[in-house]
């Protein structure tokens, strides 16, 4: 099992500025899984982490990385109080073009990487990731998006009608809001062959009740294999 840190770069101006991933390929992996954090999380989320072991158990390359640079995390963190205040503006980890672009870039970067240009692509997204994830999959060949609590109603819905790649959505069924989005966003997949819905039993957003969180990994791992396979 191969473990690295990797670093894209988000400037051509500035080598400073970059985004940062940990990048984990077992022997013969049938294909790679990038997650795609919410807002307020990051490569370090303790819940993809845990899906990422899973699928490294069974032979999926996976990269964990932060969709903002530090210095970008850090201005949201200064904003975060008065940012209602100024006209206009927004928070760097809600820019939803920001965001799937900066995911295109990392695509890009697997599809030119030696040891990894001839796998497979999926991505596991979570909230604002899933929109992310959404987005960058139209002109990307991404086989197969998992998203977990997705907001995948930031996504524009003539957008949604170009999509192609197989869509496992999953959500708890304490998050109605959640879950209504993810039949609407279903919905307006009308180029998508295969798509699931998954519904935790007696679990929130976070999947923290008992026992949520191993079934979202198990769900997550099955359907990732098989469009892998």
């Amino acid at each position: 099992m191969q473990s690295e840190v990797v670093k894209f770069s988000v400037n051509k101006s500035d080598s400073n500025l970059f985004i940062e991933g940990n990048l984990v390929i077992p022997n013969n992996p049938m294909g790679i899984i990038v997650f795609v954090h919410g807002s307020g999380s990051g490569k370090a989320s303790y819940r993809n982490q845990t899906v990422s072991k899973k699928l490294n158990e069974n032979n999926i390359a996976t990269l964990l990385f932060d969709l903002l640079t530090e210095e970008e995390q850090e201005s949201d963190r200064q904003l975060e109080n008065i940012v209602y205040k100024i006209p206009g503006a927004i928070l760097n980890k809600f820019n939803i073009s920001l965001l799937w672009d900066r995911l295109s870039t990392v695509t890009d970067w697997i599809m030119n990487y030696e040891s990894l240009s001839n796998l497979k692509i999926g991505y596991f997204a979570s909230s604002t990731g899933g929109a992310a994830a959404l987005i960058a999959s139209a002109n990307k060949p991404v086989k197969s998006i998992t998203i977990r609590s997705g907001r995948t109603d930031l996504v524009d819905n003539n957008l949604l009608g170009q999509i192609v790649s197989r869509c496992l959505f999953i959500a708890g069924s304490k998050e109605k809001s959640l879950l209504d989005i993810s039949k609407q966003t279903m919905k307006k997949l009308r180029n998508v062959e295969e798509k699931e819905l998954c519904i935790i039993q007696n679990a929130s957003h976070l999947f923290d009740e008992e026992g949520s969180m191993k079934e979202v990994v198990e769900v997550a791992t099955r359907w990732i294999k098989r469009h892998f396979s």
